[in-house]
Protein backbone atom coordinates (compact mmCIF):
# COMPACT_ATOMS: atom_id res chain seq x y z
CA UNK A 1 0.00 0.00 0.00
CA UNK A 2 2.80 2.34 0.93
CA UNK A 3 4.57 1.61 -2.38
CA UNK A 4 1.39 2.41 -4.33
CA UNK A 5 0.99 5.73 -2.51
CA UNK A 6 4.62 6.62 -3.18
CA UNK A 7 4.24 5.76 -6.87
CA UNK A 8 1.08 7.87 -7.14
CA UNK A 9 2.74 10.83 -5.45
CA UNK A 10 5.80 10.53 -7.72
CA UNK A 11 3.50 10.41 -10.76
CA UNK A 12 1.61 13.49 -9.56
CA UNK A 13 4.89 15.37 -9.11
CA UNK A 14 5.94 14.41 -12.65
CA UNK A 15 2.57 15.57 -14.02
CA UNK A 16 2.95 18.84 -12.15
CA UNK A 17 6.37 19.49 -13.70
CA UNK A 18 4.87 18.96 -17.14
CA UNK A 19 1.59 20.81 -16.68
CA UNK A 20 2.41 23.64 -14.25
CA UNK A 21 3.43 26.23 -16.85
CA UNK A 22 0.40 25.59 -19.07
CA UNK A 23 -1.85 25.61 -16.01
CA UNK A 24 -0.54 28.93 -14.69
CA UNK A 25 -0.56 30.44 -18.18
CA UNK A 26 -4.20 29.51 -18.70
CA UNK A 27 -5.16 30.76 -15.26
CA UNK A 28 -3.41 34.11 -15.81
CA UNK A 29 -5.58 34.60 -18.88
CA UNK A 30 -8.63 33.62 -16.82
CA UNK A 31 -8.11 35.63 -13.61
CA UNK A 32 -5.82 38.38 -15.03
CA UNK A 33 -3.42 38.24 -12.08
CA UNK A 34 -0.12 36.32 -11.93
CA UNK A 35 0.02 35.90 -8.15
CA UNK A 36 -3.61 34.73 -7.93
CA UNK A 37 -3.06 32.32 -10.82
CA UNK A 38 -0.07 30.74 -9.11
CA UNK A 39 -2.04 30.35 -5.87
CA UNK A 40 -4.92 28.68 -7.71
CA UNK A 41 -2.52 26.29 -9.45
CA UNK A 42 -0.96 25.31 -6.12
CA UNK A 43 -4.41 24.75 -4.61
CA UNK A 44 -5.31 22.47 -7.52
CA UNK A 45 -2.12 20.51 -6.92
CA UNK A 46 -2.97 20.09 -3.23
CA UNK A 47 -6.44 18.84 -4.21
CA UNK A 48 -4.88 16.33 -6.61
CA UNK A 49 -2.52 15.08 -3.90
CA UNK A 50 -5.54 14.57 -1.63
CA UNK A 51 -7.87 12.90 -4.13
CA UNK A 52 -5.87 11.04 -6.77
CA UNK A 53 -4.42 8.39 -4.42
CA UNK A 54 -8.04 7.26 -3.81
CA UNK A 55 -9.71 7.98 -7.17
CA UNK A 56 -6.79 7.27 -9.47
CA UNK A 57 -5.08 9.63 -11.88
CA UNK A 58 -7.54 10.98 -14.49
CA UNK A 59 -7.06 10.34 -18.21
CA UNK A 60 -6.36 14.02 -18.81
CA UNK A 61 -4.67 15.26 -15.63
CA UNK A 62 -3.84 18.67 -17.08
CA UNK A 63 -7.49 19.35 -17.89
CA UNK A 64 -8.51 18.09 -14.44
CA UNK A 65 -6.10 20.50 -12.75
CA UNK A 66 -7.29 23.38 -14.93
CA UNK A 67 -10.96 22.65 -14.25
CA UNK A 68 -10.34 22.37 -10.51
CA UNK A 69 -8.40 25.63 -10.40
CA UNK A 70 -10.95 27.53 -12.52
CA UNK A 71 -13.87 26.25 -10.44
CA UNK A 72 -12.06 27.38 -7.31
CA UNK A 73 -11.60 30.81 -8.90
CA UNK A 74 -15.29 30.92 -9.76
CA UNK A 75 -16.26 29.95 -6.20
CA UNK A 76 -14.01 32.67 -4.80
CA UNK A 77 -15.53 35.18 -7.20
CA UNK A 78 -19.02 34.19 -6.11
CA UNK A 79 -18.13 34.63 -2.46
CA UNK A 80 -16.73 38.09 -3.14
CA UNK A 81 -19.83 38.98 -5.12
CA UNK A 82 -22.12 37.78 -2.36
CA UNK A 83 -20.27 39.83 0.21
CA UNK A 84 -20.79 42.83 -2.02
CA UNK A 85 -24.47 41.89 -2.32
CA UNK A 86 -24.34 41.41 -6.07
CA UNK A 87 -26.64 38.44 -6.40
CA UNK A 88 -27.97 39.56 -9.75
CA UNK A 89 -24.47 39.76 -11.19
CA UNK A 90 -23.76 36.23 -9.96
CA UNK A 91 -26.82 34.89 -11.73
CA UNK A 92 -25.82 36.56 -14.98
CA UNK A 93 -22.21 35.39 -14.88
CA UNK A 94 -22.64 31.90 -13.43
CA UNK A 95 -23.53 30.03 -16.65
CA UNK A 96 -20.37 31.04 -18.51
CA UNK A 97 -18.14 30.04 -15.56
CA UNK A 98 -19.68 26.88 -14.19
CA UNK A 99 -19.77 24.94 -17.44
CA UNK A 100 -16.16 24.28 -18.39
CA UNK A 101 -15.50 22.31 -21.54
CA UNK A 102 -12.75 19.97 -20.38
CA UNK A 103 -12.19 18.56 -23.86
CA UNK A 104 -11.47 22.02 -25.27
CA UNK A 105 -9.03 23.05 -22.56
CA UNK A 106 -5.90 21.86 -24.35
CA UNK A 107 -6.82 23.88 -27.44
CA UNK A 108 -7.40 26.96 -25.30
CA UNK A 109 -4.06 26.76 -23.49
CA UNK A 110 -1.96 26.01 -26.57
CA UNK A 111 -0.27 29.44 -26.54
CA UNK A 112 -0.79 30.30 -22.89
CA UNK A 113 2.78 29.52 -21.84
CA UNK A 114 4.15 31.77 -24.58
CA UNK A 115 1.64 34.45 -23.60
CA UNK A 116 2.81 34.12 -20.00
CA UNK A 117 6.45 34.64 -21.03
CA UNK A 118 5.55 37.67 -23.13
CA UNK A 119 3.71 39.13 -20.15
CA UNK A 120 6.63 38.39 -17.82
CA UNK A 121 8.96 40.08 -20.33
CA UNK A 122 7.06 43.37 -20.18
CA UNK A 123 9.48 46.35 -20.20
CA UNK A 124 8.00 47.55 -16.92
CA UNK A 125 10.16 44.84 -15.29
CA UNK A 126 13.94 44.84 -15.04
CA UNK A 127 15.94 42.25 -16.99
CA UNK A 128 16.70 40.16 -13.89
CA UNK A 129 13.08 40.33 -12.75
CA UNK A 130 11.86 39.11 -16.15
CA UNK A 131 14.16 36.10 -16.14
CA UNK A 132 13.54 35.24 -12.49
CA UNK A 133 9.75 35.46 -12.78
CA UNK A 134 9.70 33.38 -15.97
CA UNK A 135 11.92 30.70 -14.46
CA UNK A 136 9.57 30.55 -11.48
CA UNK A 137 6.33 30.40 -13.46
CA UNK A 138 7.34 28.62 -16.66
CA UNK A 139 10.37 26.48 -15.81
CA UNK A 140 8.97 25.65 -12.39
CA UNK A 141 12.29 26.25 -10.67
CA UNK A 142 12.29 26.79 -6.93
CA UNK A 143 13.38 30.10 -5.47
CA UNK A 144 16.51 28.33 -4.21
CA UNK A 145 17.40 27.08 -7.71
CA UNK A 146 16.84 30.51 -9.26
CA UNK A 147 18.93 32.17 -6.55
CA UNK A 148 21.82 29.81 -7.31
CA UNK A 149 21.54 30.50 -11.02
CA UNK A 150 21.77 34.25 -10.32
CA UNK A 151 24.46 33.80 -7.64
CA UNK A 152 22.11 35.63 -5.25
CA UNK A 153 20.66 34.84 -1.82
CA UNK A 154 17.33 33.04 -1.61
CA UNK A 155 15.81 35.99 0.30
CA UNK A 156 16.90 38.47 -2.36
CA UNK A 157 15.47 36.31 -5.14
CA UNK A 158 12.17 35.73 -3.32
CA UNK A 159 11.76 39.48 -2.86
CA UNK A 160 12.60 40.09 -6.52
CA UNK A 161 9.93 37.65 -7.68
CA UNK A 162 7.29 39.09 -5.33
CA UNK A 163 8.08 42.63 -6.51
CA UNK A 164 7.86 41.53 -10.14
CA UNK A 165 4.36 40.12 -9.63
CA UNK A 166 3.27 43.24 -7.76
CA UNK A 167 4.68 45.50 -10.48
CA UNK A 168 2.75 43.66 -13.20
CA UNK A 169 -0.43 43.94 -11.16
CA UNK A 170 -0.01 47.63 -10.33
CA UNK A 171 0.89 48.47 -13.93
CA UNK A 172 -2.29 46.69 -15.07
CA UNK A 173 -0.33 44.87 -17.77
CA UNK A 174 -2.77 43.26 -20.27
CA UNK A 175 -2.53 39.47 -20.24
CA UNK A 176 -2.47 38.99 -23.98
CA UNK A 177 0.03 38.57 -26.81
CA UNK A 178 1.28 42.06 -27.72
CA UNK A 179 1.20 43.23 -31.30
CA UNK A 180 3.26 45.41 -33.62
CA UNK A 181 6.18 47.34 -32.15
CA UNK A 182 5.30 46.19 -28.64
CA UNK A 183 5.67 42.55 -29.70
CA UNK A 184 9.02 43.13 -31.41
CA UNK A 185 10.33 44.99 -28.35
CA UNK A 186 9.65 41.92 -26.22
CA UNK A 187 11.28 39.40 -28.55
CA UNK A 188 14.89 39.83 -27.26
CA UNK A 189 14.03 39.28 -23.56
CA UNK A 190 11.67 36.46 -24.55
CA UNK A 191 14.47 34.72 -26.44
CA UNK A 192 16.71 35.17 -23.42
CA UNK A 193 14.33 33.49 -21.00
CA UNK A 194 13.46 30.67 -23.41
CA UNK A 195 17.16 29.91 -23.84
CA UNK A 196 17.63 30.12 -20.07
CA UNK A 197 14.90 27.49 -19.67
CA UNK A 198 16.55 25.32 -22.32
CA UNK A 199 19.97 25.59 -20.68
CA UNK A 200 18.56 24.62 -17.30
CA UNK A 201 17.22 21.48 -18.95
CA UNK A 202 20.38 20.82 -20.96
CA UNK A 203 22.84 21.28 -18.07
CA UNK A 204 20.93 21.50 -14.79
CA UNK A 205 22.52 23.88 -12.30
CA UNK A 206 21.24 21.93 -9.29
CA UNK A 207 19.82 18.55 -8.34
CA UNK A 208 20.72 14.94 -8.98
CA UNK A 209 20.11 14.86 -12.75
CA UNK A 210 22.45 16.16 -15.44
CA UNK A 211 19.56 16.64 -17.88
CA UNK A 212 15.98 17.83 -17.38
CA UNK A 213 14.50 16.81 -20.76
CA UNK A 214 11.07 18.27 -20.04
CA UNK A 215 12.56 21.77 -19.86
CA UNK A 216 14.43 21.30 -23.15
CA UNK A 217 11.26 20.05 -24.84
CA UNK A 218 9.20 22.95 -23.49
CA UNK A 219 11.78 25.52 -24.60
CA UNK A 220 11.87 24.06 -28.12
CA UNK A 221 8.07 23.99 -28.24
CA UNK A 222 8.02 27.67 -27.30
CA UNK A 223 10.68 28.42 -29.91
CA UNK A 224 8.55 26.80 -32.60
CA UNK A 225 5.52 28.82 -31.50
CA UNK A 226 7.59 31.97 -31.61
CA UNK A 227 8.82 31.44 -35.19
CA UNK A 228 5.18 31.10 -36.16
CA UNK A 229 4.42 34.39 -34.42
CA UNK A 230 7.35 36.36 -35.92
CA UNK A 231 8.63 34.32 -38.90
CA UNK A 232 10.71 37.20 -40.23
CA UNK A 233 12.92 37.54 -37.15
CA UNK A 234 16.33 35.96 -37.82
CA UNK A 235 17.27 35.57 -34.16
CA UNK A 236 14.07 33.65 -33.40
CA UNK A 237 15.11 31.14 -36.06
CA UNK A 238 18.66 31.26 -34.73
CA UNK A 239 17.56 30.34 -31.22
CA UNK A 240 15.35 27.53 -32.49
CA UNK A 241 18.28 26.19 -34.55
CA UNK A 242 20.61 26.42 -31.57
CA UNK A 243 18.25 24.52 -29.26
CA UNK A 244 17.48 21.78 -31.78
CA UNK A 245 21.15 21.26 -32.66
CA UNK A 246 22.16 21.09 -29.01
CA UNK A 247 19.22 18.87 -28.08
CA UNK A 248 20.19 16.45 -30.84
CA UNK A 249 23.08 15.31 -28.61
CA UNK A 250 20.94 14.68 -25.52
CA UNK A 251 20.78 10.88 -25.72
CA UNK A 252 24.56 10.68 -26.01
CA UNK A 253 25.27 13.14 -23.18
CA UNK A 254 24.27 10.76 -20.38
CA UNK A 255 25.58 7.26 -19.71
CA UNK A 256 23.49 4.27 -18.57
CA UNK A 257 24.08 5.25 -14.94
CA UNK A 258 23.04 8.86 -15.52
CA UNK A 259 26.59 10.19 -15.47
CA UNK A 260 27.51 13.01 -17.90
CA UNK A 261 29.36 12.04 -21.08
CA UNK A 262 31.70 14.70 -22.48
CA UNK A 263 31.45 15.76 -26.14
CA UNK A 264 34.52 13.90 -27.38
CA UNK A 265 33.45 10.71 -25.59
CA UNK A 266 29.91 10.64 -26.97
CA UNK A 267 28.60 7.93 -29.27
CA UNK A 268 27.63 10.12 -32.21
CA UNK A 269 25.41 7.42 -33.66
CA UNK A 270 23.02 8.33 -30.82
CA UNK A 271 22.74 11.90 -32.01
CA UNK A 272 19.23 12.65 -33.27
CA UNK A 273 19.59 13.12 -37.03
CA UNK A 274 16.04 14.47 -37.37
CA UNK A 275 16.75 17.26 -34.89
CA UNK A 276 20.05 17.96 -36.65
CA UNK A 277 18.27 18.26 -40.01
CA UNK A 278 15.64 20.55 -38.55
CA UNK A 279 18.24 22.60 -36.72
CA UNK A 280 20.37 23.09 -39.84
CA UNK A 281 17.29 24.15 -41.81
CA UNK A 282 16.40 26.69 -39.12
CA UNK A 283 20.01 27.91 -39.17
CA UNK A 284 19.89 28.36 -42.95
CA UNK A 285 16.66 30.35 -42.56
CA UNK A 286 18.24 32.58 -39.92
CA UNK A 287 21.33 33.17 -42.05
CA UNK A 288 19.16 34.10 -45.03
CA UNK A 289 17.23 36.75 -43.10
CA UNK A 290 20.01 39.04 -41.90
CA UNK A 291 23.69 39.92 -41.99
CA UNK A 292 25.71 40.26 -39.85
CA UNK A 293 24.54 37.32 -37.79
CA UNK A 294 23.11 37.83 -34.32
CA UNK A 295 24.34 36.06 -31.17
CA UNK A 296 21.88 33.14 -31.25
CA UNK A 297 22.55 32.50 -34.93
CA UNK A 298 26.31 32.59 -34.33
CA UNK A 299 25.94 30.07 -31.50
CA UNK A 300 23.75 27.92 -33.74
CA UNK A 301 26.43 28.05 -36.44
CA UNK A 302 28.96 26.77 -33.87
CA UNK A 303 26.57 23.97 -32.90
CA UNK A 304 26.14 23.25 -36.61
CA UNK A 305 29.91 22.68 -36.95
CA UNK A 306 29.70 20.00 -34.27
CA UNK A 307 26.55 18.49 -35.77
CA UNK A 308 28.18 18.09 -39.21
CA UNK A 309 31.26 16.36 -37.78
CA UNK A 310 30.78 12.59 -37.87
CA UNK A 311 33.83 12.16 -35.61
CA UNK A 312 35.62 14.57 -33.24
CA UNK A 313 38.56 14.72 -35.68
CA UNK A 314 36.23 16.02 -38.42
CA UNK A 315 35.32 19.14 -36.41
CA UNK A 316 36.15 22.39 -38.20
CA UNK A 317 37.80 24.12 -35.24
CA UNK A 318 39.16 26.98 -37.36
CA UNK A 319 35.64 27.98 -38.37
CA UNK A 320 34.46 27.61 -34.76
CA UNK A 321 37.23 29.98 -33.63
CA UNK A 322 36.16 32.50 -36.29
CA UNK A 323 32.54 32.26 -35.16
CA UNK A 324 33.58 32.76 -31.53
CA UNK A 325 35.60 35.81 -32.60
CA UNK A 326 32.40 37.35 -33.92
CA UNK A 327 30.43 36.29 -30.85
CA UNK A 328 32.96 37.83 -28.45
CA UNK A 329 32.92 41.07 -30.41
CA UNK A 330 29.12 41.11 -30.35
CA UNK A 331 28.51 40.15 -26.72
CA UNK A 332 31.69 40.93 -24.78
CA UNK A 333 30.72 37.98 -22.56
CA UNK A 334 33.47 36.43 -20.38
CA UNK A 335 31.71 33.05 -20.71
CA UNK A 336 31.92 33.32 -24.49
CA UNK A 337 35.62 34.22 -24.15
CA UNK A 338 36.11 31.06 -22.07
CA UNK A 339 34.43 28.97 -24.77
CA UNK A 340 36.58 30.68 -27.39
CA UNK A 341 39.68 29.68 -25.41
CA UNK A 342 38.57 26.05 -25.60
CA UNK A 343 38.10 26.35 -29.37
CA UNK A 344 41.56 27.92 -29.74
CA UNK A 345 43.08 25.09 -27.71
CA UNK A 346 41.53 22.60 -30.14
CA UNK A 347 42.63 24.53 -33.22
CA UNK A 348 46.12 25.62 -32.14
CA UNK A 349 47.05 23.63 -29.05
CA UNK A 350 46.31 23.54 -25.29
CA UNK A 351 49.10 25.99 -24.40
CA UNK A 352 47.45 28.76 -26.44
CA UNK A 353 44.11 28.00 -24.84
CA UNK A 354 45.57 27.95 -21.32
CA UNK A 355 47.12 31.40 -21.68
CA UNK A 356 43.69 32.81 -22.59
CA UNK A 357 42.01 30.99 -19.69
CA UNK A 358 44.60 32.30 -17.25
CA UNK A 359 43.91 35.83 -18.50
CA UNK A 360 40.27 35.36 -17.46
CA UNK A 361 41.11 34.23 -13.91
CA UNK A 362 40.42 37.64 -12.36
CA UNK A 363 37.26 38.30 -14.36
CA UNK A 364 34.60 39.13 -11.70
CA UNK A 365 31.79 37.43 -13.64
CA UNK A 366 33.71 34.13 -13.65
CA UNK A 367 34.89 33.98 -10.04
CA UNK A 368 32.00 31.74 -9.01
CA UNK A 369 31.75 29.97 -12.39
CA UNK A 370 32.81 26.36 -11.93
CA UNK A 371 33.60 25.82 -15.60
CA UNK A 372 36.58 28.19 -15.43
CA UNK A 373 38.66 25.84 -13.22
CA UNK A 374 37.16 22.83 -15.06
CA UNK A 375 38.38 24.12 -18.43
CA UNK A 376 41.74 25.05 -16.96
CA UNK A 377 42.07 21.56 -15.48
CA UNK A 378 41.30 19.92 -18.82
CA UNK A 379 43.98 21.98 -20.55
CA UNK A 380 46.50 21.19 -17.81
CA UNK A 381 45.81 17.48 -18.29
CA UNK A 382 46.54 17.79 -22.00
CA UNK A 383 49.83 19.50 -21.15
CA UNK A 384 50.77 16.68 -18.76
CA UNK A 385 50.51 18.90 -15.66
CA UNK A 386 48.23 16.45 -13.85
CA UNK A 387 49.06 17.51 -10.30
CA UNK A 388 47.85 21.04 -11.01
CA UNK A 389 44.88 19.67 -12.95
CA UNK A 390 43.78 17.59 -9.97
CA UNK A 391 43.54 20.68 -7.78
CA UNK A 392 41.57 22.54 -10.46
CA UNK A 393 39.10 19.68 -10.93
CA UNK A 394 38.56 19.54 -7.18
CA UNK A 395 38.01 23.30 -7.07
CA UNK A 396 35.45 23.07 -9.88
CA UNK A 397 33.67 20.21 -8.08
CA UNK A 398 33.36 22.31 -4.93
CA UNK A 399 31.72 25.12 -6.93
CA UNK A 400 28.97 23.19 -8.76
CA UNK A 401 25.55 22.47 -7.27
CA UNK A 402 24.75 19.60 -9.62
CA UNK A 403 25.40 16.19 -8.09
CA UNK A 404 26.19 14.42 -11.37
CA UNK A 405 28.58 17.11 -12.51
CA UNK A 406 30.34 17.12 -9.15
CA UNK A 407 30.84 13.35 -9.37
CA UNK A 408 32.29 13.67 -12.88
CA UNK A 409 34.73 16.38 -11.81
CA UNK A 410 35.84 14.43 -8.75
CA UNK A 411 36.31 11.35 -10.91
CA UNK A 412 38.51 13.30 -13.29
CA UNK A 413 40.47 14.65 -10.32
CA UNK A 414 41.00 11.11 -9.05
CA UNK A 415 42.23 10.02 -12.49
CA UNK A 416 44.85 12.74 -12.36
CA UNK A 417 46.41 10.98 -9.36
CA UNK A 418 46.90 7.76 -11.36
CA UNK A 419 50.27 7.59 -13.13
CA UNK A 420 49.90 7.74 -16.91
CA UNK A 421 46.24 8.82 -16.78
CA UNK A 422 45.45 12.06 -18.55
CA UNK A 423 48.63 12.64 -20.52
CA UNK A 424 47.13 11.10 -23.65
CA UNK A 425 43.65 12.65 -23.37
Amino acid sequence: MRDAETLTRTTIEAIWRIEAARLIGGLVRFVRDVDHAEDLAQEALVTALERWPDTGIPDNPGAWLMTTAKNRAVDAGRRRAMIADKHGEIERSAPRFTTIDVGALDDAVGDDVLRLILVACHPVLSKDARVALTLRLVAGLSTTEIARAFLATETTMAQRIVRAKRTLSEAKVPFEVPMGDDLHARIPPTLEVIYFIFNEGYSATTGDDWLRPELCQEAMRLGRLLVGLVPGDAEVWGLLALMELQASRSRARVGPDGAPVLLFDQDRSKWDRLLITRGLRALARAESLTQPLGPYTLQAAIAGCHARARTPADTDWNRIVALYDGLVELTGSPVVELNRAVAISMAYGPADGLSLVDALAEEPALRAYHLLPAVRADLLVKLGRTHEAKAEFEKAASMTNNTRERQLLLSRAANCAIPGIGTSQ
